[in-house]
């Protein structure tokens, strides 16, 4: 996956890789200057599968017995969207491939690191709403971030990914990040103008590629980080010219145990919000999607993120059955005690283990 995304999002990829040797760590970016695209790039190995699954160690606020735990953060509100913030171990039953699985840690999780990338829609059909969207984003990450401890990275997208800012606890820099996203008018060609196509697979200037911005974001900037990962989308949901699906968008999130979380909004002069779709992304990867009716509600919706992204639950178990061959495990979690209706349980879908090294036999 990882050499497909290389040559499907090679500008994304190359700016990735100029961030690396500037992966926001606070004390680091007091140090240096800012990074800008012209800086040559330094080597940085990436991480193998059995690194990805690995938990951070305990003093970082996880668990780690091994490289066979699987670490599920879950959530679950009732229907007028209230948190159950009681549940006990005794409450959960955890399957994997439909089995019940022995719980090794249970807890109330508010205090993990996030690690979050902020993936901003600059196509057309985000024009005029892109402005408040920085401005609200820019609020949100003043109320979340906590230097030293929480970092974020700035993505915009329209035809092809680009990098703003690697991930950093700076908010200045994050701040600047996001006044830089704009919106760039594409090429006029033809009679009656419009946006230029791509053509032969070149430029896709003037589309949307969310899912490969999804893609790419997952597994080259947040697959080999510690803490809650997590990608959150500032778009309408509606993709254009993405080479990947929403399937490799999804696969790719639950390969870098990241979960999608969406602000749906856009321009009603275009084709609305595609709920749907984004409702998909983050469902299967533990997340949620928001849909504000308005600019007014933006604030909102950020509000409702930041609670979603403390309001946690952490459990640990260790497979029954544990495979070495890559191969995707779904995760089932219920609440068979709990006699509240309408309850929702929001956790990501499953896991990919590890492969096995490659025996020279």
């Amino acid at each position: 996956m990882r050499s497909l995304v290389a040559a499907l999002v090679p500008s994304f990829l190359l700016a990735l890789v100029f961030a690396s040797s500037g992966k926001a760590h606070a004390q680091q970016d007091k140090q240096q200057p800012p990074k800008s695209a012209q800086q040559k790039p330094q080597d940085k190995k990436p991480a193998t599968d059995q690194q990805k699954q690995k938990a951070p160690a305990e003093d970082e606020g996880q668990i780690r017995v091994g490289t066979q735990l699987v670490n599920v953060l879950f959530s679950v509100s009732d229907k007028q969207n209230r948190y159950i913030n009681d549940l006990t171990k005794e409450d959960v039953v955890i399957l994997e491939d439909g089995k019940p699985q022995q719980i090794f840690t249970f807890k109330k999780e508010t205090d993990l690191p996030l690690t979050m990338a902020l993936l901003v829609d600059v196509s057309g059909s985000e024009k005029y709403v892109l402005p408040v969207l920085k401005e609200t984003g820019q609020r949100f990450f003043s109320s979340v971030i906590r230097a030293g401890k929480d970092t974020a990275a700035i993505v915009k997208f329209e035809g092809e990914p680009t990098l703003m800012q690697g991930l950093t606890s700076s908010l200045p820099r994050l701040r600047k990040a996001l006044e830089d996203v704009a919106y760039v008018e594409p090429p006029r060609i033809g009679i009656y103008g419009g946006p230029t196509p791509p053509i032969n697979g070149g430029s896709r200037q003037g589309g949307t590629s969310l899912y490969d911005a999804v893609v790419a974001t997952a597994g080259d900037l947040l697959a080999g980080e510690a803490g809650r990962k997590t990608i959150i989308l500032l778009t309408d949901g509606v993709d254009t010219t993405s080479r990947m699906k929403i399937a490799d968008a999804i696969n790719e999130a639950l390969r870098a145990e990241a979960s999608i979380y969406a602000i749906g909004i856009g321009d009603p002069g275009f084709d609305g919000v595609d709920e749907g779709k984004l409702k998909k992304l983050c469902e299967e990867t533990g997340g949620r999607a928001y849909f504000p009716k308005g600019p007014g509600d933006l604030d909102r919706a950020f509000a409702q993120l930041e609670a979603d992204l403390r309001q946690q639950y952490l459990i640990a178990y260790e497979p029954e059955t544990i495979s070495a061959d890559g191969s995707f495990h779904k995760i089932e979690l219920r609440l068979p005690k709990r006699n509240i209706k309408d309850l929702r349980v929001r956790h990501r879908r499953g896991y990919y283990s590890p492969k096995a090294a490659a025996s020279n036999r």
